[in-house]
């Protein structure tokens, strides 16, 4: 009878730490899944191309396939740890960040001894025979959905005292990736198979000698467990603005942060960024450095117009190739989009409720650091689905926004603006009749 209850107590033991290990696998990879953008990461592949007397070169691609979350500057960060005593005698497009101790070598010395070296982009503008296609351009990659052809980066490097056949080489393991700070997780490296490559004329193909992918996934919580950005809320038919909630993103840089009046913003290099890429942020009482304002500003028969705000609050940041995502159920209606380029996102295709807005080239697709230009806005006018419409119960505000892949924190549905009463209501929402033009003029006004 011991024996029994022992056995049957060691099962309910097993069967509760089973339990566990699965709930914590579900948490863990529930922390890095997107559902808007199920299928997005960054793949970075290798591509043999030569064999060296004792190594080999290889093609290095990194390809963004988020459809809204770009790589903003000072630009991404690549890391990984040799398997065996490579060295890395030269590189062409990107340059690691320091050396090592090379000590040991006579005559050619390397480009990196490092056991786990770490890679940058070159800047833009270095000399023609330092780079290669899809490289030098600070780190900074667009997002998929913004321009696949501009969302990649790549650059070569010779490897020494290495495998030279594909049964010798061992693979770089523990890669890291900073895209520019941390969040981004990266699985091991796996054998694929080769790419194939087209001639200029294509008319023949060649092919790499190996081929090895490794496949990185963003967190925003390894970013930090605080949003990064906060909205606030507007209508034509309420007098009052729905701010971001106070410390929508932490006040931890309360201490630091500077009052837009202050004599210090007059100061030399207050703007340069600082190599840790910490905030410099604008006093205010929700401390982030993005604000989105979603205003509802006209109420037509047939359509409704949308004004958004975008204000960057943050004294050391140009956001490049910004991205914003809006969620709510009429987005499947736009008709036009002013001043911001505009895509629908539609991972799951019977769904079609959000869209991605960014900024037009050469207008408005860098946000300024904070100040009088730190901002930039669009207005959408979207068209009425008769069945689903009101102005009521907050159902014309998003249900969801992201900042550069980042989910804003959003004011608590109890705060949103209200309709005067039941009379306006129906007034507002049909707009039948000329007194109801009449008091919407007056509102606007």
């Amino acid at each position: 009878m011991e024996q029994n209850a022992c056995m049957s107590l060691s099962f309910s033991q097993l069967n509760f730490t089973l339990w566990v290990v699965i709930l914590f696998m579900i948490f863990s990879q529930a922390d890095s899944y997107d559902p808007l953008d199920p299928f997005g990461n960054i793949t970075i592949k290798w591509d043999v191309i030569s064999w060296t007397p004792d190594g080999y070169v290889a093609l290095v691609t990194m390809n963004n396939f988020q459809m809204y979350r770009p790589i903003m500057s000072p630009g991404w960060t690549l890391g990984w740890g040799w398997a065996k005593k490579e060295v890395i005698w030269s590189m062409v497009g990107a340059q690691t960040t320091e050396q090592g101790d090379c000590s040991k070598f006579k005559g050619n010395v390397p480009h990196c001894c490092k056991r786990i070296p770490v890679v940058v982009d070159l800047l833009p503008g270095v000399p023609y025979n330092q780079q290669i296609a899809n490289c030098c351009k600070g780190g900074v990659v667009t997002s998929w959905g913004q321009d696949p052809a501009l969302a990649v980066s790549a650059f070569q490097v010779s490897v020494g005292l290495a495998g030279t056949s594909n049964k010798t080489v061992k693979l770089p393991k523990n890669f890291t990736l900073l895209g520019p700070g941390p969040g981004y997780t990266c699985g091991p490296a796996k054998i694929v198979p080769s790419t194939v490559y087209l001639t200029p004329d294509r008319r023949r193909k060649t092919q790499a000698l190996m081929t090895w992918n490794v496949t990185c996934t963003y967190s925003q919580l390894l970013v930090s467990k605080s949003p990064r950005c906060c909205v606030s809320f507007s209508s034509f038919y309420n007098s009052t603005i729905t701010p971001c909630p106070s410390c929508s993103c932490g006040c931890h840089n309360k201490k630091d942060c500077i009052m837009s009046n202050s004599n210090k913003l007059k100061s030399a290099g207050i703007n340069t960024p600082r190599k840790d890429n910490a905030p410099l942020l604008q006093c205010t009482h929700h401390m982030c450095p993005i604000r989105v304002h979603w205003h509802v500003k006209i109420n037509y028969k047939d359509y409704w117009r949308v004004k958004i705000a975008i204000t960057n609050f943050n004294y050391k940041m140009n956001y490049t190739q910004w991205t914003l995502v809006a969620q709510h159920p009429n987005l499947n209606n736009v008709t036009q989009v002013f001043s911001f380029d505009y895509k629908p996102l539609v991972p799951y295709q019977s769904i079609n409720d959000t869209a991605m807005f960014y900024g037009m080239k050469f207008y408005n697709d860098l946000l300024m650091e904070a100040g009088p230009f730190g901002n930039v806005q669009t207005e959408i006018l979207l068209k009425k689905d008769k069945d689903e419409f009101t102005l009521g119960q907050g159902w014309a505000f998003p249900r969801k926004i992201y900042f550069n892949g980042d989910e804003c924190h959003l004011p608590p549905p109890d705060a949103y603006p209200n309709l005067p009463n039941s009379a306006h209501s129906d007034c507002f929402r049909f707009l039948t009749t000329s007194t109801c033009m009449f008091l919407l003029v007056l509102l606007i006004i």
